[in-house]
């Protein structure tokens, strides 16, 4: 985001969602299509079952059922001001990806066989609050998100969420923070893979998008007593600097600079990686959350550079290569220690008529996904 700027014990229904589409169907009605195996109705515990083993050939240390895959498709955009990007999980799915998991990697997929819009959360005024644009909505979707993560988290399942903007992490970091707390007793570590670091607080903020603030307030540097306006999160939701990292810097507001340098935030720029090699980063990344703490991968396509990425909101060159982002997710996985997955920021609708930047932008976010779940090269 730009600096300042799917199962439970009882079935969550949301009757704002959309099936997931297939193409030539109207989406409101249309479902997801995932061939030959079972699909399910809004709300079943299975909607894709897997004939094959999960193909990772990692053990992980903190799921209890690793080749489970809990999917939650958030199609919002109110944490930013470009439309589009709420309609990037059904591109994603559209794409074979989820079909991919379940097929090529062996995943038994989870959750809601919709992409969530909800409709029914964003009231019909919503005035600026604190500097925040729409503060009410996105508190009110993310608060509803992280009650989506926790349903999958708390089953010792994997959770993947596709987005979506960045202001959904306060959800879905919220949600397996809670989730693993319970599960295991331990706090969670946060890999943000990104262009901009995220962590405005409200005050600092020089556009009020609430897509630049979700790390100040996943990690209290930002709090508010009203639950209309996030005070909804609890310290069960939140997490600790000393256990975030970042990954990818390269557009960061003064504001925030001094936020990362004031809590010793751990943060690799563009410059680390020139200088280091993705490598050498990812080796002392992983090094400074150490061996025995589940981790969040939070991945914006926008950390990728725009020539493998250009259909994003907010997009700044110099960036990662996508063999360099399929690389860190690669090494996440590696470790065994994964236990959430948000890829955010894909906007298909900002590519000019008849360009290819969608479609590829797209794909990229595929192949960051498999990696993450472990597709290897070899």
């Amino acid at each position: 985001m730009a600096p300042s700027r799917i199962e439970s014990d009882i079935p969550y229904t949301d009757n704002t969602t959309t099936a997931l589409p297939t193409k030539a169907v109207p989406a409101a009605v249309s479902t997801l299509s995932l061939p030959a195996t079972p699909t399910s109705s809004v709300g079943s515990r299975t909607f894709g079952s897997s004939s094959i083993m999960n193909t990772s050939m990692v053990e992980s240390k903190f799921l209890s059922h690793p080749e489970e895959l809990g999917v939650v498709a958030v199609g919002f955009s109110g944490g930013q001001c470009k439309p589009g990007v709420d309609a990037a999980p059904s591109a994603l799915i559209e794409s074979g990806l989820l079909t991919q998991l379940r097929d090529e990697l062996g995943y038994s997929l989870h959750g809601h066989d919709t992409v969530h819009l909800y409709t029914d959360l964003v009231p019909e005024s919503d005035p600026d609050y604190r500097n925040m644009k729409n503060p009410k909505a996105v508190s009110a979707v993310t608060r509803r998100i992280a009650d989506q993560v926790y349903n999958q988290a708390k089953e010792g399942r994997l959770v993947l969420t596709l987005g979506g903007d960045h202001s959904i992490a306060i959800g879905t970091i919220g949600g397996s923070a809670k989730a693993i707390r319970e599960r295991l007793g331990r706090e969670i570590a946060v890999i943000w893979v990104d262009a901009h670091a995220d962590i405005n607080t409200p005050e600092t903020s020089g556009s009020g998008n609430i897509h630049g603030m979700p790390v100040s307030f996943l990690t209290g540097l930002a709090k508010e007593e009203d639950e209309n306006y996030f005070g909804w999160l609890k310290d069960e939701n939140r997490i600790s600097v000393k256990k975030l990292v970042y990954i990818g810097l390269r557009d960061v507001d003064p504001g925030e600079k001094r936020i990362l340098r004031e809590n010793g935030i751990k943060a690799f720029s563009m410059f680390d990686i020139d200088r280091y090699g993705i490598g050498r980063v990812m080796e002392m990344a992983l090094a400074h959350i150490g061996t025995d703490t589940p981790i969040h991968l939070s991945f914006d396509v926008d950390a990728l550079d725009p020539m493998w990425a250009p259909s994003t909101g907010t997009p700044v060159r110099g960036g990662l290569t996508l063999r360099e982002g399929d690389y860190i997710c690669e090494c996440v996985h590696e470790t065994g220690s994964l236990v959430a997955v948000d890829l955010v920021e894909v906007n298909p609708s900002l590519a000019p008529p008849n360009d290819i930047g969608a479609h590829e932008t797209v794909r990229a976010g595929c192949s960051l996904v498999r990696c993450a779940l472990g597709e290897s090269l070899l």
